[in-house]
């Protein structure tokens, strides 16, 4: 049997019928533009399964009724868009700090407030690396096809589970509302690669599920199996109960970046389209873009080299933790570097980070519109 299987969809209803297959049990949503195709989906998805699917009456009591769910031991997620992000704040700090798996679909859009609520964008990547005060990493994949809407969020469940934590999954306007084929892991690949949560199968008055090795997450047992514990928003012990004990506050927090920041191998995956024959000559150019902006990209770079640019593409689909040593290989070794976004140098502030250079050149659009193919060429001839 193989192992994928072709169907014709949009990437909101792939990301849907991903987290149905990837286990999910329960959404929790409020319609907003342009992620509701992914709510509507699986309102038909779970019933199906034994799973449930709430319309809540607002953003905030979305993520709480999702987080709930996070707690009881089900699978759950909720989607969005940047400005249900900037409501569901405070309770996805709720979640880092208690350690609750959670996958967030981010469909983006134009912004800030309101926006540009039918156009796209990708001006929550800031967002997505900070959605909430405090001291934590945040994980952030980005789906740059049809395919990875399906596969980036069945990802994303497998990591919440294993780093115990939301995971977002950011598509745009453009990659959510694009129908087409697509490639994807048949239902049963994906149930067999499913890694569930850890859990505490010793005597209930040894369990202590914030008593963990300083680079592990929280070990979180399944609600109403005889294993009692605490949940707090505030600095707690081994058992969740709060406590300003210096030394366990320290503990806690600095846990909440290693359990992320020393298993980053986990978590990386990029492209790197067209770039095996790059040497770092004199002319060759390096293009960093992500999500739906890279399908242009990768349009442009066949351009450029029909016209005898050698130009390659770096795509980060795990954008947060950024893939710093991968970015910087590529910009210690070759001299013209591009990125392209669809918002104001969000990510291009990453990559002079990671580089130590500030002549990283950009190509960037906040209008609502696309970037075409033709816009990326002429901008690599203009500039370099």
């Amino acid at each position: 049997m193989s192992e994928l299987r072709e169907v014709v969809s949009s990437g909101n209803h792939l990301a849907a019928l991903a987290g149905a297959e990837a286990g999910c049990r329960f959404m929790a949503g409020y319609p907003i533009t342009p992620s509701s195709e992914v709510i509507e989906q699986m309102s038909d998805l779970l019933p199906a399964l034994g799973g449930v699917t709430i319309q809540m009456e607002d953003e905030i009591a979305a993520v709480a009724a999702a987080i709930g769910a996070g707690m009881s031991g089900e699978r759950t997620m909720t989607a969005t868009s940047g400005p249900g992000i900037s409501l569901k704040a405070e309770n996805l700090g709720l979640a880092q700090m208690t350690e609750v798996p959670l996958v967030v679909i981010n469909v983006m859009r134009g912004g800030p407030s309101t926006g540009l609520p039918t156009r796209v964008s990708q001006g929550d990547v800031r967002q997505a690396k900070n959605p909430s005060h405090g001291d934590y990493r945040s994980i952030t994949l980005c789906a740059g096809n049809l395919a990875e809407c399906y596969t980036e969020t069945v990802r994303a469940f497998n990591l919440a589970d294993r780093f115990m934590q939301p995971v977002f999954v950011l598509l745009d306007e453009t990659i959510g509302h694009m129908h087409g084929k697509a490639m994807i892991p048949t239902a049963e690949a994906v149930k067999a690669g499913i890694v569930p949560r850890k859990q505490f199968d010793g005597a209930p008055e040894d369990y202590h599920p914030y008593e963990c090795e300083q680079d592990q997450p929280a070990v979180l047992n399944k609600m109403f199996t005889g294993y009692r514990y605490h949940f707090t928003g505030l600095h707690h012990d081994k058992n969740g109960f709060p406590t300003e004990e210096i030394e366990t506050c320290r503990k806690l927090i600095q846990r909440l970046e290693d359990k992320v920041m020393m298993h980053t191998d986990e978590l990386e995956l990029n492209e790197e389209f067209m770039l095996d024959d790059m040497t770092g000559a004199e002319g060759e150019v390096l293009i960093i873009a992500y999500g739906s902006v890279s399908l242009a990209a990768k349009e442009a770079i066949r351009h450029l080299r029909a016209d005898g640019v050698k130009a390659g593409l770096f795509r980060p689909i795990t954008l947060w933790p950024s893939p710093a040593e991968s970015i910087k290989k590529y910009t210690d070794m070759i001299k013209n570097v591009l990125c392209v976004e669809l918002n104001i140098r969000q990510y291009t502030e990453e990559v002079e980070r990671v580089s130590s250079r500030l002549d990283i050149e950009g190509l960037f659009k906040v209008n609502g519109r696309p970037i075409s193919p033709y816009e990326i060429v002429n901008k690599v001839k203009e500039v370099f």
